[in-house]
């Protein structure tokens, strides 16, 4: 009798997954920030974002499973980027959540193929479509804004820490 083994996935898509999961857990506890500063007008679609977020990790999770790995956990609390005294700057935050969203799923749509790219590219597009309901504005390339951004200072929050 012949088994056959489980195909390994490419390390790198493996990779990017976590990388989305980690983003949509940074994303739930940030809009959970943003829920409790936003204005009345704009709450059922700050709740709305979250829901969304809420299922990307869900399903991010079976998705790290599927592909042999561990889901990465979420951490207990993440720095924001900025204060959110108000409810303008809540607003600001769920921009700023969903272009560092965008930016995660672009990587995941350059590692996956298939069904997997098919869903990166479409839950990189429901960022982009909120960043710009929040901001007012779009911009060229969604996913790829922090690219064009300047290098951050050495000390600076990067990819792999806690920080929105």
């Amino acid at each position: 009798m012949t088994t056959t083994a489980r195909p390994h996935p490419d390390h790198s898509e493996l990779t990017a997954v976590q990388a989305a999961l980690a983003a949509e857990h940074a994303a739930v506890y940030g809009y959970g920030v943003v829920g409790g500063r936003i204005g009345a007008g704009r709450r059922k679609e700050a709740q709305g974002a979250y829901d969304a977020h809420r299922a990307r990790r869900d399903a991010l999770r079976r998705t790290v499973r599927d592909l042999g790995g561990t889901p990465q956990a979420a951490a207990a609390a993440y720095a924001l980027p900025f204060p959110v005294p108000d409810a303008a700057a809540a607003v600001r935050l769920a921009a700023e959540l969903e272009d560092r969203v965008a930016a995660v799923y672009a990587d995941l749509v350059r590692a996956a193929g298939g069904a997997r790219r098919t869903e990166a590219a479409a839950a990189l597009r429901e960022a982009a479509v909120r960043a710009v309901r929040w901001r007012g504005s779009g911009v060229a390339f969604p996913g790829l804004v922090e690219r064009a951004a300047a290098p951050a200072p050495p000390g600076a929050a990067g990819p792999d820490s806690d920080a929105l």
